[in-house]
């Protein structure tokens, strides 16, 4: 699990933002689509608790200062949010982490990071803002999820790494709907490996903050989670010094198939200092930062 906290490479990295304005048809205007453009960064990971609510499972293992071992994860199985099926796997996954081993995992198998465990681990964003879609590109293994705007999920809709993702500007934010995520090899929502079925939906809302309660949040989430880069010189650093605003997503997730009910769950950004952190994966089970190999479940016999 510490794969996505440890491995580092900063190098430059040449981006351009694009910003088109919506035709003078359009029910929205160019005034009213806020601008996210630019690189956008928070030094921990996992999801902040909502103020009101549910929020996202609770890791059972913590550091000395209170805050979330991501080094050691042991989901809360007695969340009564839980379906039995959805408990069952949180606490076989937990075993693995009490024993000091990296469950399997998107971020440890190299595989692409379903939506909204994308957002859980991960740690750098860039929104590319089009005229007919939104592009979100992510630090961690060069992903990039495309969100239509203005648009409908189609009837028939086959399953995929990312789902179908349709958005719309409300209010000052970008509000994105997503449904038919593939539920598979390793169908998780966030760290602890809570599992999803093929009735996920996920609401994502991106919208502007203050500097003020940026800071708030994100040294909120700091203290929730652990400060994961950034402390000595290298990795995802926050520019504390030139602040205007932070951009702020929050998580709606809704499963009828894994959960009782809703829960949420926000991710606070704020301007790097550095460059582009580049993290890159080559899909293997090595545990380069760790000098071992991740444990892949096997059967001791033959099926056959």
């Amino acid at each position: 699990m510490a794969r996505a906290i440890l491995r580092r490479s900063v190098c430059g990295v040449i981006a351009g933002v694009v910003w088109m304005t919506l035709p003078a048809k359009a029910a929205q205007t160019a005034a009213a689509i806020p601008d996210f453009s630019g690189f956008w960064a928070r030094t921990s990971l996992g999801f902040e608790n909502p103020a009101t609510g549910h929020g996202p499972l609770a890791n059972l293992n913590h550091r000395a200062n209170g805050a979330s071992n991501l080094s050691l994860l042991a989901g809360d199985d007695k969340d009564p949010i839980l379906k039995p099926q959805a408990a069952e796997v949180v606490r076989r996954l937990a075993e693995w982490g009490r024993r000091d081993e990296a469950f399997p995992q998107p971020s440890n198998q190299c595989l692409p990071y379903p939506p909204p465990y994308i957002a859980s681990n991960n740690q750098e964003i860039q929104l590319i803002q089009l005229k007919d879609r939104v592009l979100i590109l992510n630090m961690f293994d060069h992903q990039i999820r495309y969100v239509r705007l203005n648009a409908q999920h189609p009837a028939k809709l086959t399953p995929s790494w990312y789902g179908d993702s349709i958005g719309h500007y409300e209010a000052g934010a970008l509000v994105i709907d997503t449904v038919g995520i593939k539920p598979g090899p390793f169908p998780m929502t966030d760290m602890m490996g809570t599992p999803f079925s093929k009735q996920l939906h996920v609401v994502e809302r991106f919208a502007l903050v203050d500097a003020a309660t940026a800071k708030k949040f994100a040294e909120r989430g700091e203290a929730e989670n652990g400060v994961v880069a950034g402390l000595n010189g290298d990795g995802v650093e926050i520019d504390t010094e030139h602040q205007d605003k932070g951009l702020q997503l929050t998580v709606t997730v809704e499963d009828p198939g894994m959960l009782n009910g809703s829960w949420s769950g926000t991710v606070t950004y704020r301007r790097p200092l550095l460059d582009w952190a580049e993290s890159v994966c080559a899909e293997n089970p090595r545990e380069y930062y760790a000098g071992r190999d991740t444990a892949i479940p096997h059967a001791d016999k033959p099926d056959f």
